[in-house]
């Protein structure tokens, strides 16, 4: 099932400049790991080392929130995630 993934600005620079890839997966996971293999500069920007998602990213699915599992969350054909990247700082 295809779902289009929204990147934000701060990570465009990494898929070429574009503002939206469309990927394959029945949850939120299955489509960022895909997006990851087709872009692997993403992974550190968004997985920590343990594979969950880094501090200062939220996921969002249609405009709703997917706290608290994001990458569990399951997603239906033409379904939109966002990326939401908070910069952190002190």
């Amino acid at each position: 099932m295809t779902v289009e993934v929204n990147i934000p600005p701060v990570l465009q620079a990494l898929v070429n400049g574009v503002n939206r890839i469309n990927v394959e997966g029945s949850a939120v996971g299955e489509c960022l790991n895909e997006m990851v293999a087709k872009y692997p500069q993403l992974k550190p920007k968004l997985f920590n080392k343990r594979g969950n998602l880094r501090k200062g990213i939220s996921i969002f699915i249609n405009k709703e929130n997917a706290f608290p599992e994001p990458l569990l969350k399951p997603v239906r054909p033409g379904d939109k995630i966002y990326i939401s990247h908070i910069v952190l700082g002190g």
